[in-house]
């Protein structure tokens, strides 16, 4: 699974008290599935829950907001896509605690592709790339 830490390297360069403070972000991965068929090729998808916990977080949470939605835009732009999944995509809770600072936690339900196939006698496996995100404005502008 390659998004946990893609998103860590996002939050870490885009929020300064990430930056600051390595030691506050944690992730998890939850309830993850691993849903495959029974195709020629042995590919497969994971499907789990990414819980992001910053503690003692101090300052704009929008901040802390801004860079996620900006990640899964290019990570997970099909479930932006599609209303359903968007509704329960990204989901929080915070714990304010005293002197401004607080604890949060953050659910994204996201899913990774992985193509695995034989060649040569040799089992060769790679995490497919999210689909390209269609070009809504020029579509409906120049449709």
């Amino acid at each position: 699974m390659n998004k946990p830490q893609s998103l860590r390297k996002a939050l870490t360069s885009a929020v300064p008290y990430v930056q600051a403070n390595p030691d506050r972000l944690h992730l998890f991965v939850d309830n993850g599935s691993l849903v495959a068929t029974s195709a020629i090729s042995v590919s497969w998808e994971y499907r789990y829950t990414l819980n992001i916990v910053v503690t003692d977080f101090a300052g704009d949470q929008n901040l802390l907001m801004a860079p996620i939605q900006f990640w899964l835009r290019a990570n997970q732009p099909d479930a932006l896509q599609n209303a359903a999944e968007r509704e329960r995509l990204f989901t929080f809770e915070v714990d304010i605690l005293g002197n401004d600072r607080c604890d949060i936690s953050i659910n994204l339900k996201l899913t990774e592709r992985v193509l695995a196939r034989e060649i040569d006698g040799v089992i060769q496996v790679e995490a497919v790339p999210e689909p390209e995100e269609p070009d809504v404005f020029w579509t409906s502008a120049h449709g």
